[in-house]
Protein backbone atom coordinates (compact mmCIF):
# COMPACT_ATOMS: atom_id res chain seq x y z
CA UNK A 1 0.00 0.00 0.00
CA UNK A 2 1.30 3.48 -0.86
CA UNK A 3 0.95 6.65 1.19
CA UNK A 4 -2.53 8.17 1.18
CA UNK A 5 -2.81 11.96 1.11
CA UNK A 6 -6.01 13.96 1.00
CA UNK A 7 -6.27 16.79 -1.51
CA UNK A 8 -2.57 16.95 -2.38
CA UNK A 9 -0.17 14.95 -4.53
CA UNK A 10 3.50 14.23 -3.95
CA UNK A 11 4.45 16.25 -6.99
CA UNK A 12 2.97 19.33 -5.31
CA UNK A 13 5.23 18.89 -2.25
CA UNK A 14 8.72 19.84 -3.34
CA UNK A 15 11.96 19.51 -1.41
CA UNK A 16 12.57 23.20 -2.01
CA UNK A 17 9.53 24.25 0.04
CA UNK A 18 9.65 24.49 3.83
CA UNK A 19 7.92 21.56 5.44
CA UNK A 20 5.38 21.64 8.24
CA UNK A 21 4.88 18.29 9.95
CA UNK A 22 2.20 18.11 12.63
CA UNK A 23 1.47 15.23 14.99
CA UNK A 24 -2.16 15.24 16.06
CA UNK A 25 -3.17 13.19 19.14
CA UNK A 26 -0.59 10.59 18.15
CA UNK A 27 -0.56 7.37 20.18
CA UNK A 28 1.04 3.93 19.96
CA UNK A 29 0.30 0.66 21.74
CA UNK A 30 1.87 -2.80 21.65
CA UNK A 31 -0.20 -5.76 22.85
CA UNK A 32 -2.49 -3.36 24.67
CA UNK A 33 0.39 -1.55 26.41
CA UNK A 34 0.51 2.16 25.61
CA UNK A 35 4.00 3.49 24.88
CA UNK A 36 3.00 6.86 23.40
CA UNK A 37 -0.09 8.90 24.28
CA UNK A 38 -1.89 11.94 22.85
CA UNK A 39 1.20 13.60 21.42
CA UNK A 40 0.67 16.95 19.70
CA UNK A 41 3.81 18.55 18.25
CA UNK A 42 4.65 20.57 15.14
CA UNK A 43 8.01 20.50 13.34
CA UNK A 44 8.63 23.47 11.02
CA UNK A 45 11.12 24.03 8.21
CA UNK A 46 14.03 26.28 9.14
CA UNK A 47 13.82 25.26 12.80
CA UNK A 48 15.91 22.93 14.95
CA UNK A 49 13.52 21.12 17.27
CA UNK A 50 15.15 18.95 19.95
CA UNK A 51 13.41 15.86 21.29
CA UNK A 52 14.42 14.94 24.85
CA UNK A 53 13.54 12.23 27.34
CA UNK A 54 15.04 9.32 29.20
CA UNK A 55 15.48 5.92 27.58
CA UNK A 56 11.98 4.46 27.26
CA UNK A 57 10.29 7.88 27.19
CA UNK A 58 8.85 7.29 23.71
CA UNK A 59 11.39 9.11 21.51
CA UNK A 60 12.26 6.05 19.41
CA UNK A 61 8.60 5.18 18.88
CA UNK A 62 7.85 8.73 17.76
CA UNK A 63 10.78 8.71 15.33
CA UNK A 64 9.73 5.34 13.90
CA UNK A 65 6.24 6.69 13.20
CA UNK A 66 7.56 9.84 11.52
CA UNK A 67 10.04 7.85 9.40
CA UNK A 68 7.46 5.28 8.27
CA UNK A 69 8.77 2.29 10.21
CA UNK A 70 5.61 1.98 12.33
CA UNK A 71 2.00 3.11 11.99
CA UNK A 72 0.43 4.92 14.93
CA UNK A 73 -2.40 3.24 16.80
CA UNK A 74 -4.25 6.52 17.22
CA UNK A 75 -3.99 10.05 15.83
CA UNK A 76 -2.52 11.19 12.56
CA UNK A 77 0.35 12.95 10.80
CA UNK A 78 -0.17 16.06 8.71
CA UNK A 79 2.28 17.42 6.16
CA UNK A 80 1.64 21.02 5.19
CA UNK A 81 -1.81 20.72 6.71
CA UNK A 82 -2.83 17.59 4.83
CA UNK A 83 -3.25 14.12 6.39
CA UNK A 84 -0.66 11.54 5.39
CA UNK A 85 -0.22 7.85 6.14
CA UNK A 86 3.12 6.10 5.72
CA UNK A 87 3.35 2.36 5.07
CA UNK A 88 7.15 2.19 4.82
CA UNK A 89 10.32 4.27 5.20
CA UNK A 90 10.33 4.70 1.42
CA UNK A 91 6.97 6.48 1.69
CA UNK A 92 8.42 8.90 4.25
CA UNK A 93 11.50 9.49 2.09
CA UNK A 94 9.28 10.40 -0.87
CA UNK A 95 8.08 13.39 1.17
CA UNK A 96 11.60 14.49 1.97
CA UNK A 97 11.92 12.86 5.40
CA UNK A 98 15.30 11.32 6.19
CA UNK A 99 16.77 9.84 9.36
CA UNK A 100 20.26 9.45 10.75
CA UNK A 101 20.13 6.55 13.20
CA UNK A 102 22.11 6.44 16.43
CA UNK A 103 22.72 2.72 15.96
CA UNK A 104 24.92 2.54 12.90
CA UNK A 105 23.40 0.94 9.81
CA UNK A 106 26.57 0.77 7.71
CA UNK A 107 27.84 -2.23 5.75
CA UNK A 108 31.22 -3.07 7.34
CA UNK A 109 32.91 -4.65 4.30
CA UNK A 110 32.06 -1.77 2.00
CA UNK A 111 34.23 1.35 1.72
CA UNK A 112 33.43 4.79 3.08
CA UNK A 113 32.47 5.96 -0.43
CA UNK A 114 30.22 2.97 -1.06
CA UNK A 115 28.42 3.46 2.25
CA UNK A 116 27.92 7.20 1.75
CA UNK A 117 26.33 6.66 -1.68
CA UNK A 118 24.50 3.43 -0.79
CA UNK A 119 21.17 3.46 -2.62
CA UNK A 120 22.15 6.58 -4.57
CA UNK A 121 24.99 5.19 -6.70
CA UNK A 122 25.71 7.02 -10.00
CA UNK A 123 25.11 4.65 -12.93
CA UNK A 124 26.64 4.23 -16.36
CA UNK A 125 24.13 3.58 -19.13
CA UNK A 126 21.64 2.78 -16.39
CA UNK A 127 23.27 -0.63 -15.90
CA UNK A 128 26.60 -0.32 -14.10
CA UNK A 129 27.80 1.66 -11.10
CA UNK A 130 30.13 4.45 -12.15
CA UNK A 131 32.93 3.84 -9.64
CA UNK A 132 34.86 6.97 -10.54
CA UNK A 133 31.79 9.19 -10.19
CA UNK A 134 30.85 7.41 -6.94
CA UNK A 135 34.24 8.11 -5.38
CA UNK A 136 34.19 11.74 -6.52
CA UNK A 137 30.65 12.32 -5.21
CA UNK A 138 31.59 10.78 -1.84
CA UNK A 139 34.72 12.94 -1.64
CA UNK A 140 32.70 16.08 -2.40
CA UNK A 141 30.04 15.17 0.16
CA UNK A 142 32.56 14.60 2.95
CA UNK A 143 34.48 17.77 2.06
CA UNK A 144 31.26 19.83 1.99
CA UNK A 145 30.61 18.97 5.61
CA UNK A 146 34.22 19.21 6.75
CA UNK A 147 34.72 15.46 7.33
CA UNK A 148 38.23 14.15 6.65
CA UNK A 149 38.06 10.41 5.95
CA UNK A 150 39.79 8.14 3.44
CA UNK A 151 36.96 7.24 1.05
CA UNK A 152 38.59 3.93 0.08
CA UNK A 153 38.85 2.57 3.64
CA UNK A 154 36.46 -0.27 4.53
CA UNK A 155 34.06 0.96 7.22
CA UNK A 156 34.96 -2.00 9.47
CA UNK A 157 38.44 -0.48 9.88
CA UNK A 158 37.11 2.84 11.21
CA UNK A 159 36.65 3.84 14.83
CA UNK A 160 33.08 4.22 16.07
CA UNK A 161 33.28 8.01 15.87
CA UNK A 162 34.53 7.87 12.28
CA UNK A 163 31.74 5.46 11.37
CA UNK A 164 29.28 7.96 12.81
CA UNK A 165 30.63 10.62 10.45
CA UNK A 166 29.91 8.27 7.53
CA UNK A 167 26.36 7.74 8.83
CA UNK A 168 25.88 11.52 9.09
CA UNK A 169 27.24 12.14 5.57
CA UNK A 170 24.90 9.50 4.14
CA UNK A 171 21.87 11.11 5.78
CA UNK A 172 22.86 14.62 4.68
CA UNK A 173 23.29 13.45 1.08
CA UNK A 174 19.55 12.78 0.80
CA UNK A 175 18.80 16.52 0.57
CA UNK A 176 15.86 16.14 2.95
CA UNK A 177 13.14 18.65 3.82
CA UNK A 178 12.98 17.14 7.33
CA UNK A 179 16.03 15.47 8.83
CA UNK A 180 15.87 13.38 12.01
CA UNK A 181 19.24 13.18 13.79
CA UNK A 182 19.32 10.60 16.58
CA UNK A 183 22.26 11.23 18.95
CA UNK A 184 24.56 12.29 16.07
CA UNK A 185 27.39 13.43 18.36
CA UNK A 186 27.36 10.48 20.77
CA UNK A 187 30.73 9.18 19.53
CA UNK A 188 32.22 12.46 18.30
CA UNK A 189 34.81 14.58 20.04
CA UNK A 190 34.03 18.20 20.84
CA UNK A 191 35.72 19.49 17.69
CA UNK A 192 33.83 17.12 15.37
CA UNK A 193 30.62 17.98 17.23
CA UNK A 194 31.32 21.68 16.68
CA UNK A 195 31.66 21.05 12.92
CA UNK A 196 28.32 19.22 12.93
CA UNK A 197 26.66 22.13 14.77
CA UNK A 198 27.73 24.42 11.92
CA UNK A 199 26.30 21.96 9.37
CA UNK A 200 22.98 21.92 11.22
CA UNK A 201 22.86 25.72 11.34
CA UNK A 202 23.42 25.84 7.58
CA UNK A 203 20.66 23.29 6.98
CA UNK A 204 18.30 25.32 9.13
CA UNK A 205 19.10 28.48 7.16
CA UNK A 206 18.33 26.55 3.97
CA UNK A 207 14.84 25.82 5.32
CA UNK A 208 15.34 22.22 6.46
CA UNK A 209 13.41 21.11 9.54
CA UNK A 210 15.75 19.28 11.93
CA UNK A 211 14.49 16.97 14.65
CA UNK A 212 17.50 16.66 16.94
CA UNK A 213 17.62 13.95 19.61
CA UNK A 214 20.27 14.36 22.27
CA UNK A 215 21.05 13.77 25.93
CA UNK A 216 23.71 16.51 25.89
CA UNK A 217 22.24 19.57 27.53
CA UNK A 218 24.86 22.00 26.19
CA UNK A 219 23.96 21.02 22.61
CA UNK A 220 20.27 21.66 23.24
CA UNK A 221 20.92 25.28 24.19
CA UNK A 222 23.53 25.80 21.49
CA UNK A 223 21.58 24.59 18.47
CA UNK A 224 17.84 24.38 19.25
CA UNK A 225 14.94 26.75 18.64
CA UNK A 226 12.37 24.63 20.48
CA UNK A 227 12.51 21.55 22.68
CA UNK A 228 9.90 18.86 23.35
CA UNK A 229 10.14 16.64 26.43
CA UNK A 230 8.63 13.14 26.66
CA UNK A 231 8.37 11.04 29.81
CA UNK A 232 6.93 7.53 30.09
CA UNK A 233 5.17 7.92 26.74
CA UNK A 234 3.58 11.25 27.66
CA UNK A 235 4.15 14.58 25.96
CA UNK A 236 5.20 16.68 28.95
CA UNK A 237 5.86 20.03 27.28
CA UNK A 238 7.14 21.89 24.22
CA UNK A 239 9.04 25.10 24.96
CA UNK A 240 11.11 27.76 23.29
CA UNK A 241 14.70 27.07 24.33
CA UNK A 242 15.15 30.74 25.15
CA UNK A 243 12.39 30.46 27.77
CA UNK A 244 13.60 27.39 29.67
CA UNK A 245 16.64 26.17 31.62
CA UNK A 246 18.64 22.96 31.94
CA UNK A 247 17.26 22.34 35.42
CA UNK A 248 13.68 22.72 34.21
CA UNK A 249 14.28 20.31 31.32
CA UNK A 250 15.91 17.74 33.60
CA UNK A 251 13.04 17.97 36.06
CA UNK A 252 10.54 17.46 33.23
CA UNK A 253 12.50 14.45 31.93
CA UNK A 254 13.03 12.60 35.21
CA UNK A 255 10.23 14.00 37.35
CA UNK A 256 12.63 15.28 40.00
CA UNK A 257 15.60 17.62 40.46
CA UNK A 258 18.95 16.19 39.41
CA UNK A 259 22.41 17.78 39.56
CA UNK A 260 24.95 16.04 37.35
CA UNK A 261 27.59 18.78 37.29
CA UNK A 262 30.10 17.13 39.62
CA UNK A 263 30.60 13.94 41.60
CA UNK A 264 31.33 14.33 45.30
CA UNK A 265 34.22 12.15 46.42
CA UNK A 266 34.63 10.83 49.96
CA UNK A 267 38.27 9.80 49.64
CA UNK A 268 41.15 11.50 47.77
CA UNK A 269 43.49 9.34 45.65
CA UNK A 270 46.44 7.78 47.48
CA UNK A 271 50.06 8.12 46.40
CA UNK A 272 50.29 4.41 45.55
CA UNK A 273 50.85 3.91 41.82
CA UNK A 274 48.62 1.19 40.37
CA UNK A 275 49.62 1.67 36.72
CA UNK A 276 52.72 3.30 35.26
CA UNK A 277 53.36 3.82 31.55
CA UNK A 278 56.71 4.97 30.15
CA UNK A 279 57.33 5.92 26.51
CA UNK A 280 54.51 3.73 25.20
CA UNK A 281 54.60 3.80 21.40
CA UNK A 282 52.33 2.09 18.87
CA UNK A 283 53.03 2.19 15.13
CA UNK A 284 50.62 0.88 12.52
CA UNK A 285 51.11 1.08 8.75
CA UNK A 286 54.05 3.47 9.19
CA UNK A 287 51.92 5.84 11.27
CA UNK A 288 52.20 6.64 14.97
CA UNK A 289 48.97 5.82 16.78
CA UNK A 290 50.70 6.53 20.10
CA UNK A 291 54.11 8.10 20.62
CA UNK A 292 56.13 8.29 23.85
CA UNK A 293 53.10 8.15 26.15
CA UNK A 294 54.10 8.40 29.81
CA UNK A 295 51.84 8.77 32.86
CA UNK A 296 50.94 7.13 36.16
CA UNK A 297 47.55 6.19 37.60
CA UNK A 298 47.16 6.12 41.39
CA UNK A 299 45.00 3.97 43.62
CA UNK A 300 41.63 5.64 44.11
CA UNK A 301 42.17 8.05 41.20
CA UNK A 302 39.99 8.81 38.19
CA UNK A 303 42.39 9.91 35.45
CA UNK A 304 40.80 11.37 32.33
CA UNK A 305 42.01 10.79 28.77
CA UNK A 306 40.85 13.59 26.47
CA UNK A 307 41.45 14.26 22.79
CA UNK A 308 39.81 14.67 19.42
CA UNK A 309 38.51 11.81 17.31
CA UNK A 310 41.55 9.77 16.25
CA UNK A 311 43.85 11.33 18.87
CA UNK A 312 44.64 7.91 20.36
CA UNK A 313 42.22 7.59 23.30
CA UNK A 314 40.82 4.21 22.28
CA UNK A 315 44.19 2.94 21.04
CA UNK A 316 45.72 3.66 24.45
CA UNK A 317 43.06 1.77 26.38
CA UNK A 318 43.05 -1.14 23.94
CA UNK A 319 46.83 -1.45 24.18
CA UNK A 320 46.73 -1.50 27.99
CA UNK A 321 44.04 -4.20 27.81
CA UNK A 322 46.00 -6.37 25.37
CA UNK A 323 43.37 -5.98 22.65
CA UNK A 324 45.98 -4.87 20.12
CA UNK A 325 48.48 -7.63 20.87
CA UNK A 326 52.07 -6.84 21.79
CA UNK A 327 52.48 -4.44 18.89
CA UNK A 328 53.98 -1.73 21.08
CA UNK A 329 57.21 -0.54 22.68
CA UNK A 330 57.75 1.03 26.07
CA UNK A 331 57.46 -0.09 29.68
CA UNK A 332 54.20 -0.77 31.53
CA UNK A 333 54.09 -1.51 35.25
CA UNK A 334 50.97 -2.78 37.01
CA UNK A 335 50.83 -2.84 40.82
CA UNK A 336 54.63 -2.57 40.95
CA UNK A 337 55.22 -5.53 38.61
CA UNK A 338 56.21 -5.61 34.91
CA UNK A 339 53.09 -5.87 32.78
CA UNK A 340 53.16 -7.00 29.14
CA UNK A 341 49.56 -7.46 27.97
CA UNK A 342 49.30 -9.45 24.75
CA UNK A 343 45.67 -10.54 25.00
CA UNK A 344 42.59 -9.45 26.95
CA UNK A 345 42.94 -12.69 28.96
CA UNK A 346 46.35 -11.45 30.14
CA UNK A 347 44.77 -8.20 31.27
CA UNK A 348 41.87 -9.87 33.09
CA UNK A 349 44.21 -12.24 34.95
CA UNK A 350 46.24 -9.20 36.06
CA UNK A 351 43.21 -7.30 37.34
CA UNK A 352 42.41 -5.03 34.38
CA UNK A 353 38.97 -4.56 32.79
CA UNK A 354 37.93 -2.57 29.71
CA UNK A 355 34.49 -1.13 28.95
CA UNK A 356 34.61 -0.46 25.19
CA UNK A 357 33.10 2.51 23.36
CA UNK A 358 30.87 0.21 21.28
CA UNK A 359 28.73 -1.73 23.75
CA UNK A 360 26.61 -3.39 21.05
CA UNK A 361 29.51 -4.35 18.79
CA UNK A 362 32.15 -5.35 21.33
CA UNK A 363 30.66 -5.16 24.82
CA UNK A 364 27.61 -7.43 24.69
CA UNK A 365 26.03 -10.39 22.97
CA UNK A 366 22.60 -8.86 22.43
CA UNK A 367 20.74 -12.11 21.80
CA UNK A 368 22.01 -13.61 25.08
CA UNK A 369 20.62 -13.08 28.57
CA UNK A 370 22.04 -10.89 31.32
CA UNK A 371 23.38 -13.95 33.14
CA UNK A 372 25.11 -15.27 30.00
CA UNK A 373 26.75 -11.90 29.35
CA UNK A 374 27.86 -11.46 32.97
CA UNK A 375 29.49 -14.90 32.95
CA UNK A 376 31.64 -14.34 29.86
CA UNK A 377 34.74 -12.73 31.47
CA UNK A 378 34.35 -14.86 34.61
CA UNK A 379 34.63 -18.17 32.78
CA UNK A 380 38.45 -18.30 32.49
CA UNK A 381 38.83 -16.98 36.05
CA UNK A 382 36.37 -19.03 38.06
CA UNK A 383 35.32 -22.10 36.06
CA UNK A 384 36.37 -25.54 37.29
CA UNK A 385 37.51 -28.09 34.71
CA UNK A 386 36.03 -25.87 31.97
CA UNK A 387 32.61 -25.80 33.67
CA UNK A 388 30.85 -22.71 35.04
CA UNK A 389 27.81 -23.74 37.09
CA UNK A 390 24.34 -22.41 36.29
CA UNK A 391 23.88 -21.60 39.97
CA UNK A 392 27.05 -19.49 40.03
CA UNK A 393 26.08 -17.73 36.82
CA UNK A 394 22.64 -16.80 38.14
CA UNK A 395 24.10 -15.62 41.46
CA UNK A 396 26.61 -13.34 39.72
CA UNK A 397 23.87 -11.95 37.47
CA UNK A 398 21.57 -11.19 40.40
CA UNK A 399 24.44 -9.44 42.17
CA UNK A 400 25.11 -7.30 39.09
CA UNK A 401 21.42 -6.45 38.66
CA UNK A 402 21.18 -5.29 42.28
CA UNK A 403 24.53 -3.50 42.36
CA UNK A 404 24.01 -1.70 39.04
CA UNK A 405 20.27 -1.12 39.53
CA UNK A 406 19.52 -2.70 36.17
CA UNK A 407 15.85 -2.38 35.23
CA UNK A 408 15.17 -5.96 34.10
CA UNK A 409 12.78 -8.82 34.78
CA UNK A 410 15.64 -10.97 36.06
CA UNK A 411 18.89 -12.73 35.08
CA UNK A 412 17.25 -14.37 32.04
CA UNK A 413 16.16 -11.06 30.51
CA UNK A 414 17.58 -10.80 26.96
CA UNK A 415 20.09 -7.94 26.85
CA UNK A 416 18.99 -6.71 23.42
CA UNK A 417 15.57 -5.87 24.86
CA UNK A 418 16.98 -3.52 27.50
CA UNK A 419 17.28 0.26 27.11
CA UNK A 420 20.67 1.71 26.16
CA UNK A 421 21.36 2.82 29.73
CA UNK A 422 20.57 -0.60 31.16
CA UNK A 423 22.67 -2.31 28.51
CA UNK A 424 25.61 -0.16 29.56
CA UNK A 425 25.00 -1.13 33.18
CA UNK A 426 25.22 -4.80 32.14
CA UNK A 427 28.60 -4.11 30.51
CA UNK A 428 29.84 -2.41 33.67
CA UNK A 429 28.40 -5.13 35.89
CA UNK A 430 30.01 -7.82 33.76
CA UNK A 431 33.50 -6.42 34.17
CA UNK A 432 33.11 -5.34 37.78
CA UNK A 433 32.27 -8.97 38.55
CA UNK A 434 35.93 -9.76 37.72
CA UNK A 435 36.93 -7.50 40.67
CA UNK A 436 39.49 -5.44 38.74
CA UNK A 437 42.01 -3.16 40.41
CA UNK A 438 42.34 -1.05 37.25
CA UNK A 439 39.23 -0.10 35.27
CA UNK A 440 39.58 1.24 31.72
CA UNK A 441 36.51 3.17 30.54
CA UNK A 442 36.15 4.19 26.88
CA UNK A 443 33.23 6.63 26.48
CA UNK A 444 31.13 4.73 29.05
CA UNK A 445 28.11 7.09 28.86
CA UNK A 446 27.82 7.20 25.06
CA UNK A 447 24.20 7.38 23.94
CA UNK A 448 22.54 7.02 27.36
CA UNK A 449 20.12 9.38 29.07
CA UNK A 450 20.94 11.96 31.71
CA UNK A 451 19.59 9.92 34.64
CA UNK A 452 21.64 6.84 33.67
CA UNK A 453 24.70 9.09 33.21
CA UNK A 454 24.26 10.43 36.72
CA UNK A 455 24.15 6.88 38.10
CA UNK A 456 27.32 5.90 36.22
CA UNK A 457 29.16 9.05 37.35
CA UNK A 458 28.30 8.28 40.97
CA UNK A 459 29.34 4.63 40.50
CA UNK A 460 32.75 5.70 39.15
CA UNK A 461 33.22 7.98 42.14
CA UNK A 462 32.25 5.21 44.56
CA UNK A 463 34.62 2.73 42.89
CA UNK A 464 37.47 5.21 43.20
CA UNK A 465 36.58 5.85 46.85
CA UNK A 466 36.91 2.09 47.39
CA UNK A 467 40.44 2.18 45.96
CA UNK A 468 39.93 1.26 42.32
CA UNK A 469 42.13 3.04 39.78
CA UNK A 470 40.08 4.34 36.83
CA UNK A 471 41.32 5.47 33.43
CA UNK A 472 38.42 7.42 31.91
CA UNK A 473 38.34 8.31 28.19
CA UNK A 474 35.45 10.37 26.86
CA UNK A 475 34.35 12.45 23.88
CA UNK A 476 32.45 14.84 26.21
CA UNK A 477 34.70 17.46 27.76
CA UNK A 478 32.25 18.27 30.56
CA UNK A 479 32.58 14.71 31.84
CA UNK A 480 36.21 15.26 32.79
CA UNK A 481 35.18 18.22 34.91
CA UNK A 482 32.48 16.11 36.57
CA UNK A 483 34.36 12.95 37.50
CA UNK A 484 38.14 13.23 37.06
CA UNK A 485 40.92 14.06 39.52
CA UNK A 486 43.38 14.79 36.71
CA UNK A 487 43.18 14.64 32.90
CA UNK A 488 45.81 13.93 30.27
CA UNK A 489 45.13 15.35 26.81
CA UNK A 490 46.16 13.65 23.58
CA UNK A 491 46.70 15.11 20.12
CA UNK A 492 47.94 13.07 17.16
CA UNK A 493 48.90 10.22 19.49
CA UNK A 494 51.01 12.34 21.85
CA UNK A 495 50.35 13.78 25.30
CA UNK A 496 50.12 17.57 25.07
CA UNK A 497 49.38 18.26 28.70
CA UNK A 498 48.32 17.05 32.13
CA UNK A 499 45.66 19.09 33.94
CA UNK A 500 44.87 19.00 37.64
CA UNK A 501 41.30 19.27 38.95
CA UNK A 502 41.82 22.99 39.47
CA UNK A 503 43.29 23.53 35.99
CA UNK A 504 40.56 21.64 34.12
CA UNK A 505 38.32 23.86 32.01
CA UNK A 506 36.61 23.28 28.68
CA UNK A 507 38.87 25.84 26.98
CA UNK A 508 42.07 24.41 28.50
CA UNK A 509 41.23 20.90 27.30
CA UNK A 510 40.23 22.14 23.82
CA UNK A 511 43.48 24.11 23.50
CA UNK A 512 45.66 21.10 24.35
CA UNK A 513 43.58 18.78 22.14
CA UNK A 514 44.43 20.93 19.10
CA UNK A 515 48.11 21.52 19.93
CA UNK A 516 49.49 19.96 16.71
CA UNK A 517 46.60 20.78 14.37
Amino acid sequence: MTSQIASVSRAEITRQSKISLSLSDLGMSFSGISVLRNTNVEFIGGEVHTLMGENGAGKSTLVKIISGVQKPTTGKLLIDGQSVEFSSPRDAESYGIAIMHQELSLIPKMTVAENVLLGHEPMRAGLFIDRKALREKARQTLARFGFTLDIDTPVKNLRVGEQQLVEIARALLKDARLLIMDEPTSALSQTEADILMEVIRDLSLEGVAVIYISHRMDEVFEISDRVTVLRDGNHISTKLVSLTSSQELIQMMVGRELDVKSVERKQPPTNEKMLSVEKLTVVEKNRYLLKDISFSLRKGEVLGVAGLLGAGRTELLETLFGARGRNYSGVITLKGQPYKPGTPADAVRNGCALITEDRKGNGLILDDTISENIALPLFPLQSRFGIFSEERREREAKTAITRMRIAAQGPEHVVGKLSGGNQQKVVLGKWLATEPSVLLLDDPTRGIDISAKDEIYKLIGALADDGMAVLFASSEINEFLAVCDRTIVLCEGRITGMLSKEEMTVDAIKHLAMQFI
